[in-house]
């Protein structure tokens, strides 16, 4: 891998910043039906935060009734009202999965999985596809069928939020990491919805060796089949890059191509995600901004893309406007985690690492 321990702890440490930050700032605009890209940009515009370098700031004091519907939790996670983390799914499942790692070791079975669900996670604290399996678990039925039974999220983007502790426990190692996430995302997806697990953990790996964000997105393409949807989507929307189309472009091309799927499909999402990436550069700033502009999912795009760059980045090259309202600590419905330090989540992810053995192929 040829990282030394400081340059792998600040690395693995930028991930969790990265996706922590990224998803705060997408947390008040997630609801990708009304929150367009035009609608997002309006707002930004509207308060004076374009280009946008910091987290969303509330909405203007004028604002009529109706005019701007944030989420409820936006006052814990705007400018200047930061102190923490809010508590999102899309951590809980980063913390749960290195409780499993931590509990059953890098030769986890998909069963473990579910049983750890059923003992550290909420049943109202999951969504779609994870609630759904975990109905069925509940049930006593066993995984894989708990993916495919009574479950109309399958190809939704909820084993993708999973994916990227399996990509902090495999630097430079895009193949392990995807066998990793393929074989926890198979509790709740099937298809398109398993290679986007696979695909974002490969991408987490690729990006501790990669020296730009588009040497990582080529390496996790590697890991998932060349045909299928997903595939064709990264493919496609780097294809617009490359020939120099702009990144509003390239988002309305994508979106006549995968709007029909709806807004928490894993695919019109991936393209967001790779669009951010691509676009901003290797910028910490300039990619979460670009990816949580992009609309759809908001907050777990921006979780994604914030977690790549963050590797890519470091730590320390992350402005402190970011890390710093975070006062490393984060909220989580995971039994036992909550007010946990972020940088102690790394430290154990490293570690986690460093004794990593067999099981992971």
């Amino acid at each position: 891998m040829g990282l030394h321990h400081a340059e792998l702890a600040d690395r693995t440490l930028g991930g969790w910043l990265g996706r922590i930050a990224g998803n705060m700032l997408g947390k008040p605009v997630e609801r990708g039906d009304h929150w367009t890209r035009e609608r997002i940009d309006r707002y930004l515009r509207r308060t004076g935060a374009l280009p946008l370098t910091d987290y969303l700031p509330g909405p203007p004091p004028d604002a009529g009734p109706g005019e701007f519907e944030l989420r409820p939790e936006w006052r814990e996670c705007v400018r200047g009202r930061i102190h923490g983390s809010c508590r999102d799914d899309d951590i809980d499942y980063a913390i749960l999965g290195l409780h499993l790692l931590e509990t059953h070791g890098f030769a986890f079975t998909t069963e473990q999985v579910g049983d750890l669900w059923l003992l550290r996670l909420p049943y109202l604290q999951t969504f779609t596809a994870e609630r759904a399996a975990y109905r069925s678990l509940a049930n006593g039925i066993k995984p894989p069928l708990t993916a495919s039974y009574d479950n109309p999220y399958q190809e939704w983007i909820g084993a993708l939020i999973r994916a990227d502790i399996f990509g902090w426990t495999s630097p430079g190692d895009p193949h392990r990491a995807a066998a990793l996430a393929r074989r926890d995302a198979v509790l709740s997806h099937t298809g398109n919805g398993v290679y986007g697990s696979m695909w974002a953990a490969a991408l987490v790996a690729a990006a501790f060796t990669a020296s730009r964000p588009r040497e990582a997105i080529e390496a996790a393409l590697e890991r998932i089949p060349a045909s299928c949807r997903l595939a064709r989507t990264v493919r496609h929307t780097t294809a617009l890059y490359d020939a120099g189309t702009s990144w509003s472009d390239t988002l309305a091309e994508m979106e006549d191509r995968t709007g029909g799927l709806g807004w928490i499909h894993v695919v019109p999402n991936a393209a967001v995600i790779t669009a951010g990436l691509l676009y901003g550069a290797g910028d910490f700033s300039g990619t979460v901004a670009l990816t949580v502009r992009g609309g759809l999912d908001t907050d777990s795009n921006g979780a994604t893309a914030g977690s790549v760059v963050g590797v890519l980045c470091g730590a320390a090259a992350i402005p402190a406007q970011w890390t710093r309202p975070l006062e490393d600590r984060v909220r989580s419905a995971v039994f036992g985690f909550d007010g946990s330090r972020i940088s102690e989540l790394a430290e154990r992810t490293v570690r986690l690492t460093a004794t990593a053995g067999d099981g992971g192929g």
